[in-house]
């Protein structure tokens, strides 16, 4: 809760007006709360991990009750060791707690230790702004070790065993002009709806690290349109050794997924060898996977002409032999 309220990124004054002892508590989720049945006396569903919002509602319906009614809704409520409550539109607005006409909630505040603050906003917009927030703040994360690259507007992650070339495929997508988001550790976070976004490590971040060269700041040697400090990851690119025992896809119909933070990421699987232009092939790959997201799938389309090609010869063969002949034909094949 302290380093909530001093969050620059929240975009809005938070001022605590009690229960200072509880600061501490911490937020587990990143929705919000309104819990005006929980003044009511029903506490079915509170999360108390949750922000609970007390609006112009909550606060019409306080201000409507008798003291004694007030103070055992307001310590039923706050009995629920809650994270923290915002009185919302405590300027703009001019609530009831604003103008003085309930000090039973600072004080049922400051008897539990629960974080009271006030928001000077509607709720609305303070429930935009802490959800927008806390969805970066408490967003599940992961450091993978790869490249992530952003070619034509398709974040590529390259994974692979180190020396197979990734920071190599990276620097030569760079000088075509493509934007390097991060190298050897990407720290992925998750966003809804079922996003997974990457960004550079702090002390990595500009720098790309090529054998023979060493580390080398791309900003610096082709400009700030060179980097981009985040990006989707939108199809994860597996570099292999070329093996001539290993079966790879021919024709673009193998659906591969690479699971990060439970989210499915197309993955495609390329083998390395020498003389294969890897930057070219990936900046491929990036067209064909924008021609995918506009409903246009080449091998599926290919595969459908073909078949259709196939059986529309098959039915044009059968319908110049005679029936006897057919038979017999398709005896001594499926007998073969």
């Amino acid at each position: 809760m302290r380093e909530l309220i001093h969050d620059q990124g929240l975009g809005l004054r938070l001022t605590l007006v009690g229960g200072a002892a509880g600061l501490n508590r911490g937020i587990d989720h990143t929705r919000i709360q309104k819990s005006g049945l929980a003044l009511a006396g029903h506490f079915h569903g509170i999360v108390p991990t949750r922000v609970q919002i007390l609006g112009q509602t909550e606060q019409s319906y306080l201000a409507r009750l008798g003291h004694e009614e007030r103070v055992r809704a307001l310590h039923g409520f706050f009995g629920l060791d809650l994270s923290c409550v915002i009185i919302t539109g405590g300027e703009a607005g001019g609530s009831a707690f604003a103008m003085g006409e309930m000090p039973e909630l600072a004080a049922c505040a400051e008897e539990t230790g629960t974080p009271l603050l006030s928001s000077p906003v509607r709720s609305s917009a303070t429930i935009a702004a802490l959800h927008t927030l806390l969805d970066d703040r408490l967003a599940p994360r992961v450091r993978l070790h790869g490249v992530l690259v952003d070619v034509f507007g398709v974040g590529l992650l390259l994974v692979g065993p180190s020396g197979i070339g990734k920071s190599e495929c990276a620097l030569d997508l760079v000088m075509r002009g493509h934007r390097l988001v991060a190298d050897d550790a990407v720290e992925c976070d998750f966003r809804p709806p079922r996003m997974v976004f990457g960004a550079p490590a702090e002390l990595l971040r500009h720098h790309l690290e090529v054998r023979g060269l060493g580390v080398l700041n791309v900003k610096d040697l082709f400009g700030v349109t060179s980097i981009r400090e985040r990006k989707r990851i939108d199809v994860v690119v597996k570099l292999v050794a070329w093996s001539e025992n290993t079966e790879y896809d021919r024709l673009g119909l193998d659906e591969r997924s690479h699971v990060i933070l439970g989210v499915s990421i197309r993955e495609l699987c390329i083998p390395v060898q020498p003389g294969r232009d890897m930057a070219s092939i990936l900046e491929v790959a990036a067209r064909n996977e924008l021609l995918k997201h506009a409903g246009h799938h080449a091998a599926r389309e290919f595969f459908n002409r073909l078949e259709g090609s196939l059986l529309s010869e098959r039915s044009s063969d059968e319908s110049v032999v005679p029936p006897s002949v057919r038979g017999e034909a398709s005896s001594e094949r499926w007998g073969e």
